[in-house]
């Protein structure tokens, strides 16, 4: 059996490269032949074929990458992907995440910015002073596509939401509710095959309202709950994933909230935390998926 580990050309920083180190281990340890190669290495004509091809057809195409489009004409040529363009696509969009998942999980009350254009931004911001009656203060601001809690914000009145939006400009973005009992705390679990593998419990010691280990948080090994590990995987099967983390808010009254969905999760922090190595279970899944 042999596949493709498709990555990011431009993401060349040792975060991203010990994650294809990982799969490459892995995936000689289970026998399973993988080739690495970069988004731009592979060049689907929308004609029809390949304008480069670089080896025989694959058994299957590891994606680790949110080039959904690349994704989209891999599978339009008969290959198997992990995770499909589709779950990708609902997975870096958290505006899409939460419509397909309205009414399904339980999550934070969540909107949708109006849409506007890049290169004219927001010239009426009327509708920021609707979205504070409607969920309170402070509130979240999250750009729709984003990684590692960097385009999070938190605002407390709507003035500081205008200026915010006049930051990121026309991109999109959601508003939510703070979830108050979670500030600087949740809960990543990691799912492969309809299953948990591993979690952690994550946190800020810094004051930060986000916990993500990129900005300064901690962590430790979690036993997730049945409420958690039915929550994440419920979420992942919905989404149609064959892998990914969960991140779950600790809500009112014991409650758990979906926060977000990460298709190409990092597993470092995981393995460190848990000792459990993702890439096994990611390339046993999916060898046992193509036999």
């Amino acid at each position: 059996m042999h596949g493709f580990l498709v990555v990011n050309r431009f993401l060349n920083t040792t975060k991203f490269t010990d994650l294809t180190a990982r799969f490459l281990d892995s995936a000689e340890r289970l026998s399973v032949g993988l080739s690495v190669y970069t988004n731009d290495e592979l060049l689907p004509s929308m004609g029809g074929g390949f304008d480069i091809l670089p080896e025989e057809t694959p058994d299957f195409v590891l994606f680790y990458d949110k080039d959904v489009r690349l994704a989209s004409m891999l599978e339009k040529r008969g290959l198997r992907v992990f995770n499909s363009a589709r779950a990708i696509e609902l997975c870096d969009d958290k505006a899409l995440m939460h419509i397909a998942l309205d009414g399904l999980v339980p999550m934070p009350k969540t909107y949708s910015a109006p849409f506007t254009y890049e290169n004219i931004g927001y010239t009426d911001t009327a509708f920021v002073d609707r979205l504070f009656g409607a969920l309170g203060a402070p509130l979240v601001i999250k750009e729709a596509c984003g990684s590692f809690g960097q385009q999070v914000f938190l605002a407390h009145d709507p003035g500081e939401a205008k200026r915010i939006l006049a930051r990121i400009g026309g991109k999109r973005a959601i508003f939510q509710e703070f979830i108050a009992p979670s500030a600087g705390r949740d809960i990543r679990v990691n799912v492969v095959g309809g299953r948990v593998i591993a979690a952690m419990e994550r946190w800020n010691p810094n004051g930060d309202f986000r916990a993500n280990i990129s900005n300064g948080g901690s962590m430790r090994a979690h036993t997730p709950t049945e409420e958690e590990a039915a929550l994440a995987v419920r979420t992942a099967e919905l989404l149609g994933l064959d892998f990914c983390g969960v991140d779950i808010l600790y809500g009112e009254n014991g409650e758990r909230l979906l926060c977000e969905v990460n298709s190409n999760a990092h597993f470092k922090s995981i393995y460190d935390c848990t000792g459990v190595n993702a890439a096994d279970e990611i390339i046993a899944h999916i060898k046992a998926s193509c036999e």
